[in-house]
């Protein structure tokens, strides 16, 4: 009877793990489906207290889309289109429909990029830094939504420290983990965070990552489009 049980068990562990894969897969089903060969990256919504949050964000999108083998579109010629075609505010892009916006530049696709969270929590001997941005990439077609990610990033100032050397060691760390948390909290080096929420958020496929695109040097491509 135990034997036919861990059987079952085995099983069951296996179909659990095949539906994981599933669900995997099926998260990326409409964008392969769709596959875009270049994607419009449009200004970032900044949710946040942090006013220049947008404009980093921003800055940190075109590479890794880039070299994950789609065509993007410079962001500061895109801002600069928009702006002129009455699209100035940020908020006012992302409600707008994407073929719209797809269409003054020939896009096959829109990534709309909300930042939620951009700030740093100073503790007396750490300073946390949390960065919290949603994702979403539309099809310039349909306007329907083929990928979606929310991504948080944590850095803590005193992470990876140690005193050493009895109570002299223990309170020289003590101090150099409090200045190093005031240097934290004072310059905030959020450009790290963002780059590593973009590579987990767009880049970690398969998973939650869009899959790379037609002009990658990996072996997963995406096919051509036939329509063009």
């Amino acid at each position: 009877m135990s034997r036919i049980a861990g059987l079952f068990l085995i099983t069951f562990v296996m179909v659990l793990s095949g539906c994981a894969h599933q669900v995997e897969l099926s998260k990326q089903e409409k964008f392969l489906a769709a596959a875009p060969r270049s994607i419009l990256i449009v200004p970032v919504v900044n949710n946040s207290v942090d006013v220049a949050a947008a404009e980093y964000v921003l800055s940190t999108l075109s590479i890794p889309l880039g070299e994950h083998g789609y065509y993007v579109f410079p962001v500061n010629m895109v801002k600069r289109v928009l702006e002129d075609d009455g699209l100035a505010d940020a908020s006012l892009v992302h409600s707008s429909p994407t073929s719209k916006l797809a269409a003054l530049f020939g896009a096959d696709s829109v990534l709309y990029v909300t930042v939620n969270q951009w700030n740093a929590k100073y503790m007396l001997l750490n300073t946390q830094v949390n960065v919290a941005l949603d994702y979403r990439i539309n099809d310039a077609k349909t306007d329907d939504i083929l990928w979606s990610h929310h991504q948080n990033m944590i850095y803590n100032s005193n992470q990876g420290g140690g005193g050493g050397g009895g109570l002299g060691g223990l309170i020289a760390q003590l101090i150099v983990e409090a200045i190093h948390a005031a240097i934290t909290k004072g310059v905030p080096n959020y450009l790290p965070l963002a780059n590593q929420a973009n590579t987990l958020a767009l880049l970690s496929y398969p998973g939650n990552g869009i899959p790379p695109g037609p002009y990658a040097t990996e072996e997963k491509e995406l096919s051509p489009r036939t329509d063009k």
